[in-house]
């Protein structure tokens, strides 16, 4: 008989990271990435499993990130899409907004329009701001369009009119005709984002019709393989909502999984960090390229409508993640002001830095640590002999020529800069809105953030670090411990007190039943399944709004009254301020449908005594060198404690703890610095 399995895939990159839960413990598994095919690196990780005494006949549960839908936006390989929209709005794709790059560059360019104007066409027919017909659809009209679609030989189609989401029969009824004469996929925006503001509406239903065609032809591959491997489950796909969805809804709504892969990563931070005792973080995830950060609180990850991916501002509900290029294969240098500058770009895994001994030749963070002892300089060179000479000279020429320090020193202060960046980014997710990071703990994950994660938090007053067992693969492992997510929303703008509780009511109530079928047909029962109502709620004359929790019970005149309380208690903490006796305008009614997992058993570290350094080396902190220890991840023991400094060698990060600090493991494995 075949022993259960749940198997987590995430796509990085460099690596492709598989996480298998059976027996009661947890297998993980790197193999390299194949991004012109990525689907065939989920295959190989998969079969490097299967390798390893996985029967795939038992595997119950597939989860996977994927980045596809993501290169694609930032790469522009998207496909070829159409877009039909009301008569006199052909163009609010490409006008935008009035933000612009940089205020005073009379050159500064908005982004290519993910629909080009020869493909944009319009047709007569108006609703008002309330859904009422002021002028019927002109069906004639759409015919013609559909006729110069297939003229134009189009992969996919958007339909986004004016005030669909109060009424959506005109965007239906254009959906139906497009279907019946072209056979391409058709999104709608009363579908996709049934929200106001014109521009990001539009915006996010031509981002899903120009990248479904792509996702449709990836996961169509990745099912297919998977069926040949012999998995016999259906395919699961992490959503930028933190929870996965279909292989049919992301074909779909490929739009929604553009934050795929940092999703589960703030997902598995949250549950790690939750089984220790931490409901409140921040997570820092920190590659080759790219560090990411988010906020966890009460154990929930912060989620918002007002991201961007790349150029693009695509409001669909995402995980708030903020990155900035910063990452280990970060490349330090000079500027015209001599300045030293670290990022945005990167030497990438080929190259890759210095140290790797492929052929680089610019420094990059990688190199700073290895120059400053921090990590050992065979982990990355096979060979006998590190380039530890090539780094010297390659920081020489770079940066402390140029600057005229001395080559230790250039080193230190590329990873100051470094550390100012995510200092930056991590200021953003946290003090500017409204959290203060002294009653937050740092998780540290990813393959460099380890090594910078203890000097962030200590700079930040944040008081202790923790880095789990599996912080190289937490990604992967967030895709097993992360629920079922389908989010249901609608615009509904209306002053405060026109609101009639009815209508609020009647509208959730339909999300719960359209939840609950999709729940129910993916296996879910009753008791697995939960809704969590919300509405968005702003003052009248503002443009942004904050989401606030509907209470439980019916939705009658007492709970509209305590969700206007609420607001004003999380305006409060978010800006600083607020206002009670001003009037206030609903915005949207949202329901969040679950289906919850059980999430996997951990095996926790083994018990015995205190853990010896494998080694000492010499290390610099701050300029001042120090003879440390040096301790394999894997020999540590639940208890095990030690002071700073110190460092702790994995298979796939390192752990830098600094003079001053302590640390300890706890019963789950997890190393805990206290700063």
């Amino acid at each position: 008989m075949s022993q259960r399995a749940r198997v987590g895939v995430d796509v990085g990159g460099t690596f492709t990271d598989v996480v298998v839960a059976r027996d009661g413990g947890v297998r993980t598994y790197k193999v390299p990435s194949t991004p012109d095919a990525p689907e065939e690196g989920v295959l190989d990780g998969l079969e490097a499993a299967v390798a390893d005494r996985l029967d795939p006949a038992g595997v119950e549960f597939f989860a996977h990130g994927t980045t596809v839908a993501t290169n694609a936006l930032l790469e522009r390989t998207w496909a070829e899409a159409g877009l039909v929209t009301t008569e006199g709005f052909r163009d609010a794709l490409e006008i935008g907004r009035q933000t612009r790059p940089s205020l005073y560059d009379v050159d500064a360019e908005k982004p290519d329009p993910v629909v080009p104007r020869d493909r944009r066409f319009e047709v007569s027919g108006r609703l008002d701001e309330r859904g009422r017909e002021l002028e019927p659809l002109a069906e004639d009209a759409v015919r013609s369009v559909a006729e110069e679609l297939r003229e134009q030989r189009v992969d996919s189609v958007a339909v986004s009119l004016l005030f669909a989401f109060e009424n959506p029969d005109h965007e239906r009824r254009v959906a139906r005709t497009l279907r019946e004469e072209l056979d391409v996929p058709v999104s709608r925006s009363s579908e996709v984002l049934p929200e106001i503001r014109e521009y990001e509406r539009t915006l996010a239903t031509a981002v899903n019709a120009a990248l479904a065609p792509v996702m449709e032809g990836y996961v169509g591959a990745l099912e297919s393989g998977l069926a040949e491997a012999g998995v016999p489950t259906d395919l699961k796909i992490m959503a930028s909502n933190g929870g996965t969805i279909s292989a049919r809804a992301a074909r779909d709504r490929p739009v929604d999984t553009l934050l795929s892969g940092p999703a589960a990563g703030v997902q598995g931070a949250a549950h790690v960090a939750g089984a220790a005792g931490l409901d409140n973080i921040v997570t820092l995830d920190m590659g080759g390229t790219s560090c990411d950060v988010a906020i966890v609180r009460d154990g929930e990850p912060t989620i918002s409508t007002e991201q961007a991916v790349g150029d693009y501002p695509v409001s669909v509900p995402m995980v708030d993640v903020h990155t900035i290029g910063a990452g280990g294969g970060s490349i330090a240098w000079v500027d015209a002001g001599d300045a030293l500058r670290v990022g945005p770009r990167s030497a990438g895994a080929e190259p890759g830095p210095i140290c790797y001994g492929r052929g680089g030749t610019r420094p990059t963070v990688t190199d700073a640590h290895l120059l400053l002892g921090r990590i050992d300089p065979g982990v990355f060179f096979a060979g006998d002999d590190p380039p530890v000479g090539a780094v010297r000279e390659g920081v020489e020429e770079a940066v402390a020529g140029p600057l005229g320090m001395g080559v230790e020193a250039a080193a230190q202060g590329i990873l100051d800069v470094a550390n100012a960046n995510m200092e930056r980014a991590l200021r953003v997710v946290s003090v500017e809105r409204g959290h203060d990071p002294r009653e937050f703990g740092l998780v540290a994950y990813g393959g460099a953030g380890p090594l910078h994660a203890c000097r962030l938090a200590e700079e930040l007053d944040i008081p202790r670090v923790l880095v789990p067992p599996t912080a190289g693969v937490l990604s992967a492992l967030g895709l097993l411990i992360s629920n079922t997510v389908y989010d249901y929303g609608t615009t509904m703008v209306r002053p405060w007190d026109a609101v009639e509780p009815a209508t609020v009511a009647d509208t959730l109530e339909r999300f719960r039943r359209e939840g609950r079928e999709r729940l129910a047909g993916e296996g879910f029962d009753p008791e697995e399944r939960r809704f969590e109502r919300s509405l968005d709620v702003r003052y009248a004359g503002q443009s942004f709004n904050l989401r606030v929790p509907v209470p439980e019970g019916d939705v009658d005149e007492g709970a509209l009254a305590a969700v206007a309380e609420r607001f004003h208690a999380l305006h409060e903490r978010r800006y600083g301020h607020a206002s009670p006796g001003e009037p206030l305008e609903l915005v949207a009614v949202r329901l969040r449908a679950v289906g919850a997992v059980e999430p996997p058993e951990l095996a926790p570290p083994a018990e015995g005594g205190p853990a010896s350094p494998v080694e000492r080396r010499e290390v610099a902190f701050d300029g001042a060198v120090h003879d440390t220890p040096v301790y394999r991840r894997g020999d540590l023991t639940a208890a095990t404690a030690f002071d700073g400094p110190a460092l702790v060698e994995g298979t796939e990060s390192t752990t830098v703890v600094h003079p001053g600090q302590s640390a300890t493991v706890d019963g789950a494995g997890n190393l805990v610095v206290a700063t």
